[in-house]
């Protein structure tokens, strides 16, 4: 897929089209700075070519890809929305209220601590 409208269009499900649809016009809105971009068959946002999120449509839920530095600094608030989550993503399910809050907050920590990064991911921690 090369478009966010062949995306959306193979979501199953008009409430999660919408949804997703949503998630990716308030995405652009808030963040117009970010640049979108498929891989792994999946849209993500980057910004001066590093990854910043991903979201991933599934039959139950949106998965939300912060990177792993991202599940770690906001796992309690994560926990909180009631979002699933393992090590390097979280869940979204087509039935629960998106945490927009959260995602602002998700995306400003990686646009701030990746500000000087020119590498697509963080490099791991050792």
């Amino acid at each position: 897929m090369e478009t966010i409208e062949e995306y959306l269009a193979s979501i199953d499900g008009e409430a999660e089209q919408k949804k997703f649809s949503e998630l990716y016009e308030w995405s652009i809105a808030t963040f117009p700075q970010l640049e979108l971009r498929f891989g792994w068959s999946q849209p993500m946002f980057t910004h001066h070519g590093t990854f910043i999120i991903a979201f991933k449509k599934t039959k139950k839920h949106i998965t939300v890809s912060p990177e792993v530095a991202g599940i770690k600094q906001f796992e309690a608030k994560i926990e909180a929305a009631g979002y699933a989550h393992t090590g390097n993503t979280f869940r979204i399910g087509w039935e629960q209220a998106t945490d927009y809050r959260l995602l602002e907050e998700m995306i400003q920590f990686n646009l701030d601590e990746k500000a000087e990064y020119t590498a697509f991911w963080r490099k791991a921690k050792k």
